[in-house]
């Protein structure tokens, strides 16, 4: 977790462009979105999934315009998540424009890591839009994982839709397996592309095989 706050405080530090006009500590926010992070409803969208998102932000940093408002939106895409309700992105984006309104970042960019935020609703990236393909393409990294490491992704998934039915979630989720395999394209950064779709494909074309014999 130390290594976290350290990350989440010096993302802020960046993404303020260097304004010195005091403004809150970002260290209790870092800390109250942890504690979010580990709430016991969460067996996927845990702290290892943000620590996963903001490695692969990392790694896909030299494709966004704005690198600092991309690792923030990771940080907030999930803050609020509960499983069996609809708007937890919509909830996310507005925690994240309250708190960085605070922290002092300007309009433009709590805007824009709000907008990232909302864009993992559908991970629809428009051409065009760097930041959110690299967000998108970062938390969709999952899918293109080893085999052992699909197979506890998609165990974690199901925990945390445990409340639904087997009958139901299996067609519910090979209705989203089948989504994602007719698109053209997964991923939309280059790297992502060249690096994680081949590998995505054969897990989600795997799983949708068991979960429709």
């Amino acid at each position: 977790m130390a290594e976290l706050m350290e990350r989440w405080n010096r993302t802020v530090d960046e993404a303020r462009e260097g304004h010195t006009t005091p403004y809150a500590d970002p260290a209790p926010y870092g800390a109250e979105l942890l504690r979010r992070w580990t709430e016991p409803q969460r067996k996927y969208h845990t702290v290892t999934h943000l620590t996963a998102v903001l490695d692969q932000v990392d790694t896909l940093a030299p494709h966004a315009d704005s690198p600092a408002l991309v690792r923030l939106a990771a940080w907030f895409h999930d803050a609020v998540y509960r499983p069996d309700r609809s708007e937890n992105e919509e909830r996310s984006a507005r925690l994240a424009e309250r708190a960085l309104s605070e922290l002092g970042l300007t309009a433009a960019a709590v805007q824009e890591v709000a907008r990232l935020v909302r864009l993992t609703t559908h991970h629809d990236a428009r051409p065009g839009d760097p930041n959110g393909a690299v967000l998108c393409d970062a938390d969709l990294a999952v899918l293109a994982g080893t085999p052992e490491e699909y197979a506890r992704y998609a165990e974690a998934v199901r925990e945390e839709y445990r409340f639904v039915p087997d009958d139901a979630f299996r067609t519910g989720r090979a209705a989203v397996l089948r989504h994602l395999l007719e698109l053209p394209e997964l991923f939309r950064t280059p790297y992502a592309t060249r690096t994680w779709e081949p590998a995505a494909r054969r897990n989600m074309t795997a799983e949708l095989t068991r979960l429709t014999p």
